[in-house]
């Protein structure tokens, strides 16, 4: 069955008329006319006949025009559902993040200029997220400390400082301009587990300073770490990024080398084409 035959067909039932059909289909009038004509030749059918007003539909025509009607009316129902795609009026984006509080701003941003877009927000920690990402069950995802490598496409978000974690009234909170690293040798702290990213910058400026806190709790959240704080167990650590607004304990933020980490968007290089990645990317700017 030739369905520019239909088509031709369809347009001059909605239409009632040839020129009209040629124009809502974009081609000449004898083209409307000659694949009419040869959808009736082939089947041995009268789908139409002309007036001198309009064209009308046979018995038959009215049947076929119930069917092209349904049919090229669910192709346009596609058509427009994949232009809104592409316009970003809808879509579903798969985003991974190691932590809530870089990524919530961007899914505001996205939301308020494509309401249509639909986002699934994965969070886990540094290894998970980057995990996700390039095993494409994340499109995009934001990223701490990752290293360049083949097949990655890295954005530079930001940048957020160590800063020491302390109970309210605590001597130290009274220096907003930051305590020096040296400070916390032999200080007792709760820190997070070995594979936070926090926690390994952390390590790695005092191994460089040659600093030994005594870590006496080991947690596995930054909630569980503003608890211990709060209940004066320990110093803690948390990222400039992270900050919580509990009154029980106080950020200052640690002066020393190698304390900063830097923040990142990544997705796959063969994926950065794509127009819900590229309008994601694009809220970094």
């Amino acid at each position: 069955m030739n369905l520019f035959q239909l088509r031709a067909f369809d347009a001059v039932a909605r239409e009632g008329s040839f020129t009209r059909a040629a124009a809502r289909l974009f081609i000449s009038q004898p083209a409307v006319t000659g694949h009419i004509k040869a959808l009736e030749e082939h089947y041995q059918v009268t789908l139409l006949r002309r007036t001198a007003r309009r064209v009308e539909l046979t018995e038959q025509g009215t049947r076929l025009a119930a069917i092209t009607r349904a049919m090229f009316g669910l192709a346009e129902e596609a058509r427009v559902m994949l232009e809104a795609n592409r316009q970003l009026l809808t879509g579903r984006l798969e985003v991974a993040a190691d932590g809530p509080h870089m990524v919530m701003p961007m899914l505001a941003r996205l939301r308020e200029r494509y309401p249509g877009v639909t986002v699934n927000l994965r969070l886990g920690n540094a290894q998970e997220t980057l995990a996700a990402l390039l095993a494409e069950h994340a499109d995009v995802a934001v990223l701490t400390e990752v290293e360049p490598r083949k097949g990655l496409h890295l954005q530079a978000l930001s940048e957020s400082r160590i800063c020491v974690l302390v109970p309210a009234g605590h001597p130290w909170q009274d220096e907003p301009e930051g305590i020096a690293l040296q400070r916390l040798d032999q200080m007792i702290m709760v820190l997070r587990e070995p594979s936070s990213i926090t926690r390994r910058t952390f390590d790695q400026a005092c191994h460089l300073a040659g600093v030994t806190p005594r870590v006496l709790l080991e947690l596995d959240s930054r909630e569980a770490v503003t608890e211990a704080v709060a209940a004066d167990l320990g110093l803690g650590i948390v990222s400039s990024l992270e900050v919580s607004h509990d009154p029980r304990v106080r950020a200052v933020p640690l002066i020393g080398d190698g304390l900063r980490n830097r923040h990142m968007v990544g997705c796959l290089e063969r994926r950065t084409e794509l127009r819900l990645i590229q309008a994601f990317l694009g809220l970094l700017a």
